[in-house]
């Protein structure tokens, strides 16, 4: 069971983060992961992405090739890490971000950033709300797992701030394949 995963979108969005505390969640489980990062040379607003590769067995090569799913929190994210998504990938998108949705097969929208401000007052949590929806619609960790890394991950007084981030990203996942599935 390999999934490769890649999370993208500008530096300060937390997707460095976000990769990091799922490969922990699968670590947690016993899987092998591995996760790596780049970014531009700014501290914020410059292009980042994080990749994550899950595996049941061993795992050689730490970057992803061919990912089974790409995050895109930007609109130059989405540009620029779509195109060699595998064939049955599946691409989600910050839909308040990524106005332009790139010409793939399998596309979940879900308004991240605008969830986190919402329901939660600031923008920091898109990540984690992010996190939530992935691990809704891959499947590939447990819910219950998520929360435990997340809450080793983020500072203390913002544990409970996390988990209600965790619980939309999941929830709004629900909500949006289930749309997704009735247009397909």
């Amino acid at each position: 069971m390999r999934k490769q995963l890649r999370l993208s979108g500008s530096g300060g969005q937390g997707v460095i983060t976000a990769a990091i505390i799922f490969a922990e969640a699968a670590v947690a489980e016993g899987k092998n992961a591995v996760q790596s990062q780049s970014y531009g040379p700014e501290a914020r607003g410059g292009a980042s992405k994080s990749e994550v590769i899950i595996d049941d067995g061993s795992i050689f090569h730490p970057h992803v090739k061919m990912p089974d799913v790409v995050l895109a929190m930007t609109q130059k994210a989405a540009n620029k890490y779509h195109a060699d998504l595998s064939e049955d990938g599946l691409l989600v998108i910050d839909s308040d971000l990524v106005p332009d949705v790139p010409d793939c097969k399998n596309v979940v929208q879900i308004p991240i950033t605008r969830l986190a401000i919402e329901e939660l007052g600031k923008s920091l949590f898109a990540n984690i709300v992010a996190l939530g929806a992935l691990v809704r619609l891959t499947g590939i960790v447990d819910f219950e797992t998520i929360k435990t890394a997340v809450a080793h991950r983020v500072p203390p007084h913002t544990i409970e701030q996390n988990m209600q981030a965790l619980q939309i990203g999941y929830d709004a996942a629900d909500a949006a394949q289930a749309s997704y599935n009735e247009v397909a």
